[in-house]
């Protein structure tokens, strides 16, 4: 069992098993592994299972930890686990006081089909009902759920994601070398942007695509339409990598490309804002949330409809043909780095949420 301290009061922290794995990188089990690091005492109920969609013996093994725990303590659940199995976690509810941690409503995933995503949905609807409270990554996602399973908005709560100090990054020409941080899936859009790079007249840049390959038939598509635009020596699929190696990636990024069809919140644009790189991405659910706008009004970056590669394309020419826009997007990016807050920011946030919780 793991616990969180909040006033040193021991709340369990229940994780799927996956969030310790460097070989699986993900915006939600970063967002866990940064609580993890400044909460005291921090230690994971880790959870086996294909999460959302467990077998049996993953349900078991969750519904034998929660029966562990002690009456009326504070139990806060990755929504990941949480809200596929209602059969385990409402009987719970009943007896602890759950808090569910949602990173993504789990039919908002791209590529489930309607079936799976309208039981997924009514799976979930059960266990936020269930739930003392709810945290969400963004005001956008926390307004969503409120709207989508008819909930409380005094229970739902945004918990922003922080972000790491980081040095201003050196780039390459200040132009012509773009960095797309996101796993290749569907919901991401490669496939979009592929299609929109190759309408660009700009013929200098390049254009790395880091992130997991976790779904092989969309990478398959990717693969052919880099080939068939024959940008096969511009577009490098790179792969997962460390968090050492994707700090290089960053310091080398003169321009962040985030083509998602859906994002909750958009942690990789503030981790290029932490940079001071400019970002284009796609004007998409919590995104321009973490794009956000300077004190004197300027956004970072470029907001492009989703799925839309003409538009996308007309964009990216705007990046390389004109040298004022590069240089007005660098300087709110540098205005926007000092108004990011830290991931101590975030953990208070939930300790005080976990603190009343514990309350009477």
């Amino acid at each position: 069992m793991g616990e969180l301290r909040a006033r040193g009061v021991t709340t369990f922290f229940v994780v799927p098993s996956t969030v310790d794995d460097p070989t699986v990188p993900s915006g939600g089990n970063r967002y866990d592994r940064e609580l993890f690091a400044r909460l005291p005492d921090a230690r994971k109920v880790l959870v086996p299972g294909s999460w959302p969609h467990p077998n049996a013996d993953a349900r078991d093994r969750l519904r034998q930890e929660l029966a562990q725990l002690p009456d009326a303590g504070v139990v806060l659940v990755d929504g990941l686990v949480a809200g596929s199995v209602p059969e385990v976690v409402v009987p719970q509810a009943q007896r602890l006081r759950i808090v569910v941690l949602v990173h993504l409503p789990l039919a908002a995933e791209t590529g489930l089909t309607h079936e799976v995503a309208v039981d997924l949905d009514r799976r979930e609807h059960r266990v936020l009902h269930a739930a003392r409270a709810i945290v969400a990554t963004s005001v956008w996602s926390a307004d969503a759920l409120v709207r989508r399973h008819g909930l409380d908005a005094e229970r739902v709560h945004a918990v922003l994601p922080g972000v790491d100090t980081a040095p201003l990054a050196e780039g390459t020409d200040g132009v012509s070398r773009l960095l797309c941080v996101a796993s290749v899936t569907p919901r991401k859009g490669h496939d979009v942007l592929v299609d929109a790079l190759a309408g660009v007249a700009d013929r200098t840049w390049r254009c790395r695509f880091v992130g997991p390959w976790r779904a092989p038939d969309f990478l398959a598509v990717v693969r052919e339409k880099i080939a068939r635009h024959g940008l096969d020596r511009r577009v490098e699929l790179v792969g997962a990598q460390s968090s050492a190696r994707l700090a290089v990636e960053y310091d080398a990024a003169d321009l962040v490309v985030l083509p998602s069809r859906s994002e909750t919140y958009g942690m990789v644009v503030t981790e290029a804002l932490a940079r001071a790189v400019p970002v284009v991405a796609s004007t998409v659910d919590g995104v321009p949330e973490a794009l956000g706008v300077t004190p004197d009004g300027a956004i970072p970056g470029l907001l492009v409809a989703p799925g839309d590669a003409v538009a996308w394309s007309a964009a990216l020419n705007s990046w390389f043909s004109d040298p004022a826009l590069r240089e007005r997007l660098r300087g709110a990016a540098r205005r926007r780095r000092a108004m990011l807050e830290s991931w101590d920011a975030t953990s208070g946030r939930l300790a005080a949420l976990l603190d009343r919780m514990h309350a009477p």
